[in-house]
């Protein structure tokens, strides 16, 4: 089901979804061309932003939850994906070691590990959890929601120090699904041998989102000139302003001048489209990190010498207590999505080059510019599976649900492509591309 789309009906998204459901062959070659030079990240979810008059990824995860909220009926996809994904690094793999989150031992997490590890399973692999929590000195159970259990065991590295396993079992692949904010474990560094994926940089104890939208902008303006569109239907405006100090003031007036520019550059364009309902604003969020902390919306360069101490508060410290200096400055999309009256928005997912479903994150006490992925959350799957995989280009623009759903996987691979490039690019043994 599509939700309803209020701005969605009329404006320059049904333009822009209308060419690109009329391009699509070029498209597809386009991006069957881009992944013979770029090696796809091993997985990833992308936060997408409808917003009636653009369609823009907010947010890039490379260590995506969730996988337990996708529709059951993309699991076969999945599998294949993930056959595709893991042939790149192992033909021949037999075992692989999972290593998820340190602390969160949430039921909604567990039930994704458990999803991924049904996936990887179908593959024809062998799959266990290793845990970097020394905490763990024992295979520990871990109950699922369904009675079920998980079985978590302490991670061992080989008696040469090259390889990384767990007791009576030594994989050829690595996946781990834990985003090292708090930084990256001895444990994992100078493993030879294996695939360690995805690889050490992508965790935010190195990487940087402003690296990620820089990326991005080539690849918007690359498929922009593609089917002819402004790119700025595709992409947000955005600045980065470094060693800010919220608390001391330092770094502010860097932070002010920012949000300035950008806010004229949002209304210049709103101007030339003709956007008359929706007032500029700029979201504040920290360069690295993730789950949604850290972020401030603000329409106006004045607010930000009025944040209260608990704002200030909210912008400086993020997951594990790492405190923030670097923060983005990103152009503010709004969503108008709903379902049942309650805002919405689309998150993909992928595994290799594929995208392989999604779901609607909802939530009911949220406003249109607000942040969503907070507690309170609920998630609807998206149907890309059987007929809805494949676009209707017969159909009129915003009345037909494949053709949505192929416009949303077509912006979440821009993103992927993005991040591949990213990857490429702060890769510290750039050698091996």
């Amino acid at each position: 089901m599509v939700p309803h789309l209020v701005t969605a009906l009329t404006g320059p998204l049904l333009d822009l979804e209308e060419k690109i459901i009329a391009a699509t062959p070029a498209i597809e070659r386009w991006f069957r061309l881009e992944w013979q030079e770029h090696t796809p990240p091993f997985y990833c979810s992308v936060d997408l932003r409808n917003a009636g008059y653009k369609l823009a990824p907010v947010d890039t995860n490379l260590f995506p939850a969730g996988f337990n909220y996708l529709a059951t009926e993309m699991l076969p996809l999945s599998v294949q994906a993930a056959m595709a994904a893991i042939d790149k690094y192992c033909p021949d793999a037999r075992n692989l070691l999972l290593i998820p989150e340190i602390k969160d031992r949430h039921p909604r997490y567990l039930e994704n590990i458990a999803r991924l590890m049904q996936i990887f399973r179908q593959t024809g692999l062998h799959v266990r959890l290793g845990s970097l929590s020394p905490e763990i000195t024992q295979p520990t159970p871990l109950a699922l929601q369904d009675g079920n259990m998980l079985v978590i065991e302490p991670l061992l590295r080989s008696p040469n120090g090259r390889r990384l396993g767990l007791k009576d079992f030594d994989p050829c692949t690595i996946l781990i699904n834990n985003d090292l904010s708090a930084g990256i474990p001895d444990i994992l560094q100078n493993i030879h041998e294996q695939s360690l994926l995805p690889p050490l940089h992508a965790g935010w104890a190195l990487r940087r989102k402003s690296n990620h939208l820089s990326a991005y902008d080539e690849v918007a303006k690359k498929f922009g000139k593609l089917i002819g569109v402004d790119p700025w239907m595709l992409n947000p405006f955005h600045a980065k302003c470094g060693e800010v100090d919220v608390h001391s003031g330092d770094g502010l007036d860097c932070l002010a001048t920012n949000v300035d520019a950008l806010l004229a550059k949002i209304r210049k364009k709103y101007k030339e489209y003709g956007i008359k309902d929706q007032k500029p604003f700029v979201i504040i969020k920290p360069d690295a990190g993730t789950y949604g902390k850290g972020i401030i919306s603000v329409r106006d360069a004045a607010e930000l010498k009025e944040l209260t101490a608990a704002q200030r508060e909210r912008m400086s410290i993020i997951k594990d207590g790492k405190v923030v200096s670097d923060l983005n400055v990103q152009e503010g999309v709004p969503t108008f999505e709903s379902i049942k009256d309650s805002v919405a928005e689309p998150v993909v997912y992928m595994i290799d080059r594929y995208v392989v479903g999604g779901f609607y994150r909802v939530h009911a006490e949220r406003g249109v510019e607000q942040n969503l992925n907070a507690p309170g959350s609920q998630y609807m799957p998206l149907a890309f599976a059987q007929q809805h995989a494949v676009p209707d280009v017969k159909a009129k623009p915003g009345t037909a649900a494949p053709n949505r759903f192929y416009v949303y996987g077509v912006v979440a691979r821009l993103a992927l492509l993005a991040a591949s490039l990213e990857m490429e690019r702060t890769d510290p043994n750039p050698e091996v591309y």
